[in-house]
This record gives structure tokens, C-alpha cells and sequence, in this order.
């Protein structure tokens, strides 16, 4: 049987490596060394590759954006252990290049229904772009425009001289109560009586005169509107129809051999519309290629090459668990019928830990938030600071949490014992009077002694919980550092927050606009470590009763 040209083989070497006993959870892992040694043989094969040209912007100077990588470590039928690789989304303007598995459905095939139907959709734009560009529409649109503003301002000079008029009339009215002669009163309650009606028609009829201007141009202007709005419809119609059956099209096989298309897993989901490009990352294609060629999938891991994006935190050459936007409905499917690790998230990172208290007082408390511990209860998880508070405390009132922090981060977080208190300490954060200090150690070396950072932020909304730098619809962030040592490999930094964003000090410290290192231990943004080391060491804050206070933890 004639080896599989996609199925790279391990070497001897590799392959003498331990197997894992169970294949590794998508979403959250440290990569395997079958893995690692897969992606390394990946990365110099697109270091050397003369087939394609992509522009990844590794070169200096060199403008273009990277892409994510994704290799597959299988055994056949025989036992012998290889990988798969594949890219995510398209490569060079291609769905296929050599070495590569292909897509799970292919969108670029000529003669495939999607690039039919897409080149339908082409046409109805040009002949949409054709009818708003012509020159009679265009004329038209002008001279709309101009006679509605001419119009408007006819209008209202008139409507300014009526009231004028208006007010004069009224004054005359008063006067003439006074007026001894009855016969003069009604000749003049007459004229003005008069004058209000001539006022009255000759509004009507300026206003009669522009609608008749204005329906003049419009009709010559609604010909093309309503040729235009009639292909847009044609074409929303049309889009729809192609995405449905796209949707349809799209067939993910599972370990058990059973498939499902983009519409069956997503239809609990987002309202059972796919978000754009479902499918078409790395980790889909390696299965479904493994599933269709009895490849059995050991381990897999996804990297990411070449230049970061604006937005995102991707460093090159760096390893990174797979989307849950677009991937998570996918694979949950995928996978089901192979012996996965469970998800480290659905374990409860506060077992066995406890949560000491720095202060208390008959108000409030100030508790060590331990790392891996949950200011709140999760999903699926309840033991938190929150429940562990309430549990001690079942007469207090209010909500309990002042604020939050990551799970990943220690450090101090305030609790108040009552509903008034609550809202006191609340009431000082959203003033920005409530100062903090976290203590972190970056990973490499930094340029400068301080600084501050204005990146805005919002969540990723393909991939939750992860955080954009978006300075078009992202919330304010602001952060003051200050560098507290240096030593060999790493970097300890005091950062004060100005806004509370989620994940905002660990974007702040890993984007390149930031300080470009993330913190030791961020397994978002940077790799992991035994922990993330990002500890809220202090506060300062108004107490209710006893007036500014401070509270300080050195404990990391």
C-alpha cells in the first residue's frame, strides 16, 4: 500500500518518545514533545519551502501578517507514527499546497457551487456599483439634494415671517379691546382675520409649489433607487441561500465515523448561524483528513507564524490552544469517540486551598485571593472567594464582592459586610479614588524605568475569554509601570491601573504597543509556567468609618 504523501514519518528518535495515554484537550494544554518536535520539523520546512510565497513579515522591514499553523502527531494502520500540518483559513491565495492536508470543504474549487453562486453575487455587485455611479443617478441625487435644501430654507423664511406677522396681529388684537369705536374694531378684526387666511394659503401653496419640485427630481432619482434596492435584495436573497447551503455542505466527521454539517453543530448556538470561516482552522482540517484515512490522532498543537496582528497578542514561532468561537462547537463534535484529557477549567482550582484574611473589622474584610482561585462562582464551579465569605458570614448583607480579579492573579480583594458598605467602597471605585499596585515579573527584558499605556480593549468575540486591542469600539484602559528590578531573564514591574478592564494589565504587558513581554506564566497572551506571576499587593481605600487606609500583601 503506497505511503500517504501527507503523512510526514517521525524519525527514529522521535518516535522512541513516550505516547501520551490520552490525546490532549484543544482548548488548554502544554504541548506533548512528539508535538513540539513536529512543529520544529513544520517551521523549518516553511523556512526553506520555495513552492509558494506568503508574506509573514519575519524578514526586517518586510510588511505582511502571520498565520496559524497546526500539525498532528497519528499513527496508520501499521503503527507507524507520523503528523499531518495543516494552516488555517488560506495560504498564498490557496487552499492547497504540498505537505498540507486540505480543507474540509473547498470554497475555491472553479467549478464547486460556492464559487457559481459567488460569482453571482459578483455580478449583482457590479451592476449595483454600475447604477450608483451613473450619471443620471448621480445628477439626480445632486439636484434632490439641492432642491430639498433650497426647499427647506423658502420654507422657513416664509414660516419666520408668518410668526413675525403673527405677533403683530396679536399685539393689534390686544389694542383693540380698548378701542371706544366698535365699527373701527370689527373693520380691523376683519383685516387681520383676513391677512391670518391669506397667511394660511399662501403657506399651502409654497408648500404645495416644493413637493411638486421636490416629486419632480425624486421620480428620476427613485427609478435608480428602486432598481438598486431590487438587486440588493436579489443579492441578500441570493447570499443567504449560498451560506445556507455552504452551511449544509460542510461535513465534520467524529472518532466514531459519524458526521455532522456547520449547520447541525451550530444550530443550539448563535441563534444556528456559524460565525465567518467556521472550519476552515488548522485543528478541523487535521481531523477530519486523520478521521478519512484511518489515521489515529495521538497529539495535536497549533503555533502561530510570523508577524503579530494589530489587534491580537501572537508571537511567532509560540504555541496556542485553538479558538472557541468558531472550534469549540466544531471539535466538541470531532472528538467525540476518542479518550480526550478533561478540561482543566471544569476542575475546581480552589481545592485543598484556603483564603486568608489580612484585615477585618466589624465592616469589612481584606482578603489574599490565592492564584487559581475564583473571585466569583463559575458556570460549574461554586467554591469561590464569594461563597467562602458567605459561608462564614451568612447574616451579611449585600453582595459581598467589592471587585474582582482574574482566577490566574493573587492578591488583596476588599469584602464588605453590608449593603451599605458595599455601595460606599463601590461608589470610590467608579470615582477612580481607590488606588492599586500589582507586582509582576515579565518574561525577558524591557526598555525604559516606567511608563504608562493607553491601549483600549474588548473581548475577542470569536475567542472568549481572550482580549483585543481595538481602537475603534474597545473600552479605555489605562495603566502606569514602573520597573522595580531587573535580572537575568525576566523583568519585575509595578503596575498601577487606572480602569479595571478584564485581562487589562496582561494585555498591556504582552501587546507590542504595551511593553511587548508578557508576564511570566500567562498562558493567553504568553506560555504558561506553575502559575501566572500577577499579584495585587496593595490598596488604598476610604473606610467607612476610619478614613483613608492602606493594605499591603508581599506574599507571590
Amino acid at each position: 500500500m503506497p505511503q500517504n504523501p501527507l503523512f510526514i514519518p517521525l524519525s527514529a528518535v522521535q518516535t522512541s518518545i513516550k505516547l501520551p495515554e490520552r490525546f490532549n484537550y484543544p482548548f488548554h494544554y502544554e504541548p506533548h514533545p512528539l508535538t513540539i518536535l513536529a512543529a520544529k520539523q513544520l517551521q523549518q520546512h516553511l523556512a526553506d519551502q520555495k513552492d509558494w510565497e506568503h508574506p509573514f513579515g519575519i524578514e526586517a522591514e518586510q510588511e505582511g501578517l502571520g498565520k496559524m499553523f497546526g500539525v498532528l502527531v497519528v499513527q496508520d494502520e501499521a503503527g507507524n507514527l507520523g503528523y499531518l500540518a495543516a494552516f488555517s483559513g488560506k495560504l498564498a491565495n490557496s487552499n492547497h499546497h504540498p505537505r498540507f492536508v486540505p480543507p474540509v470543504f473547498d470554497t475555491l474549487r472553479e467549478d464547486g457551487f460556492y464559487r457559481i453562486g459567488e460569482e453571482e453575487l459578483n455580478q449583482l455587485n457590479r451592476q449595483i456599483a454600475q447604477l450608483e455611479q451613473h450619471p443620471d443617478f448621480k445628477s439626480a441625487e445632486i439636484r434632490l439634494n439641492a432642491v430639498k435644501a433650497t426647499a427647506e430654507q423658502a420654507l422657513n423664511a416664509l414660516k419666520q415671517e408668518h410668526q413675525a406677522a403673527k405677533k403683530i396681529r396679536d399685539q393689534r388684537r390686544l389694542a383693540l379691546q380698548e378701542h371706544l369705536d366698535t365699527t373701527v374694531q370689527e373693520q380691523e378684526l376683519t383685516a387681520l382675520n383676513h391677512e391670518s387666511a391669506r397667511h394660511h394659503f399662501e403657506w399651502k401653496d409654497q408648500n404645495r409649489h416644493w413637493k411638486q419640485q421636490i416629486a419632480e427630481v425624486q421620480g428620476i432619482y427613485d427609478t435608480f433607487g428602486e432598481q438598486i434596492r431590487a438587486l440588493k435584495e436579489t443579492r441578500k436573497q441570493k447570499s443567504g441561500q449560498l451560506q445556507e447551503l455552504l452551511f449544509r455542505e460542510y461535513h465534520f466527521l467524529n472518532a466514531k465515523g459519524e458526521r455532522k454539517n456547520l449547520k447541525t453543530i451550530f444550530q443550539d448556538i448563535l441563534d444556528g448561524v456559524p460565525p465567518a470561516g467556521a472550519g476552515e482552522c488548522a485543528a478541523p482540517k487535521l481531523l477530519q483528513y486523520a478521521f478519512l484515512h484511518r489515521l489515529k490522532p495521538i497529539q495535536m498543537a497549533e503555533f502561530w507564524w510570523g508577524q503579530t496582528p494589530a489587534s491580537e497578542i501572537r508571537k511567532h514561532g509560540q504555541f496556542y490552544p485553538a479558538c472557541r468561537g468558531k472550534c469549540f462547537p466544531i471539535l466538541s463534535h470531532m472528538l467525540t469517540g476518542l479518550d480526550v484529557d478533561p478540561n482543566p477549567l471544569d476542575e475546581n482550582p480552589a481545592a485543598g486551598k484556603s483564603l486568608p484574611i489580612v484585615y477585618e473589622d466589624e465592616y469589612l474584610l481584606v482578603v489574599h485571593k490565592p492564584a487559581e482561585f475564583l473571585s466569583v462562582p463559575g458556570k460549574k464551579i461554586d467554591d469561590s472567594v464569594y461563597s467562602r465569605v458567605r459561608a462564614l458570614y451568612p447574616d451579611a448583607t449585600g453582595p459581598l464582592i467589592v471587585h474582582r480579579l482574574d482566577m490566574s492573579t493573587s492578591g488583596l480583594l476588599l469584602v464588605a459586610k453590608t449593603k451599605e458598605v458595599h455601595q460606599y467602597i463601590q461608589a470610590q471605585f467608579a470615582e477612580k479614588r481607590i488606588e492599586k499596585r500589582y507586582v509582576a515579573q515579565l518574561n525577558g527584558p524591557i526598555e525604559g524605568d516606567e511608563g504608562w499605556i493607553d491601549l483600549p480593549l474588548r473581548v475577542d468575540l470569536d475567542d472568549r475569554p481572550r482580549q483585543l486591542v481595538c481602537f475603534e469600539h474597545g473600552k479605555p484602559a489605562q495603566t502606569r509601570w514602573k520597573v522595580i528590578r531587573r535580572e537575568a531573564n525576566t523583568t519585575w514591574v509595578h503596575f498601577f491601573p487606572i480602569t479595571g478592564r478584564t485581562h487589562q494589565l496582561r494585555v498591556h504587558a504582552a501587546h507590542p504597543q504595551g511593553l511587548n513581554t508578557p508576564i511570566v506564566g500567562d498562558e493567553l497572551y504568553g506560555t504558561p509556567a506553575d502559575r501566572l506571576y500577577l499579584h495585587a499587593e496593595w490598596i488604598r481605600f476610604e473606610h467607612p468609618a476610619r478614613g483613608w487606609m492602606e493594605v499591603f500583601s508581599d506574599e507571590i
